[in-house]
């Protein structure tokens, strides 16, 4: 034991969003019982790398009594959790599909957001129709770091900030959402968070926005794009008002709510 810097959760704030889980490359976090967890301090090198990508600001380094990082013990911990995710892979699967299965699990001490689980749901076969939709869509490009501040189609626009996963969700998107509205759309889980804020901040400054609809699913990392943009919203001090629509997996609107 030794007096030393460690990651601290303040499990209060944490949300198990899961964004700060790929960024420990030491396999130190995981999500446990819907929080992030330190599974061990020996794991944890107190630099802080996962710093910076949680939402909620529930992550800080600070100095203690805790045991020694211990790098040989991360080598192990990491080739074990390999090693078991190879057996879970080719346990019942013939020689190509564990081979798939190795290849996306290369990285599985990463995945512990709750998000990523996998599911499986038939779609309802009552709605099954051959009733062609037009695109809604008024613009190009879509994502958000792409489409440029100050576009002409954003000025004084229903500004559409999109998860990107909700348009494979909800099969009425384009009808019930995107029509009438300028749309950026991204994944807050694969990205950068901050890079969200700025880019959001930078259109709401220069567009007299009318509106902002975020549209988000329903699994915990996917609050890091309600998040971007009611931070961008405040930094920008222009009183916006921003409706949040959480998307349910099964393609079902389970809230709604103005913040």
């Amino acid at each position: 034991m030794a007096i030393r810097k460690i990651v601290n959760i303040d499990e209060s704030k944490c949300n198990g969003c899961g964004l700060c889980i790929p960024n420990c490359v030491e396999g130190a976090l995981k999500i446990i019982d819907g929080k992030a967890r330190l599974i061990s301090e020996i794991y944890c090198d107190g630099l802080g790398a996962c710093l910076g990508h949680c939402p909620q600001d529930a992550i800080t380094v600070i100095e203690r009594d805790a045991d020694e990082f211990d790098e040989k013990a991360v080598e192990e911990f990491l080739a074990s959790e390999k090693q078991e995710n190879e057996h879970k892979c080719h346990g019942g699967h013939h020689h190509d599909a564990g081979h798939n299965c190795q290849r996306e699990h290369k990285h599985a001490h990463n995945t512990g957001c709750p998000g990523s689980q996998m599911r499986q749901f038939s779609a309802s076969k009552e709605e099954d129709s051959d009733v062609r939709v037009s695109s809604k869509l008024r613009q190009w490009p879509v994502q958000l770091a792409l489409v440029p501040p100050d576009a002409p189609y954003l000025e004084g626009a229903d500004l559409l900030v999109t998860a990107d996963c909700v348009p494979f969700a909800y099969g009425n998107y384009h009808n019930d959402f995107l029509k009438g509205k300028a749309v950026v759309v991204g994944c807050p889980k694969l990205d950068d968070t901050q890079l969200y804020v700025e880019r959001l901040e930078a259109m709401i400054r220069a567009n007299n926005l009318n509106s902002i609809t975020v549209l988000r699913m329903e699994v915990p990392c996917c609050g890091g794009i309600a998040y971007a943009a009611q931070m961008a919203r405040d930094n920008a001090g222009v009183n916006v008002p921003i409706n949040v629509v959480t998307i349910g997996v099964e393609g079902n609107i389970k809230k709604s709510e103005l913040v």
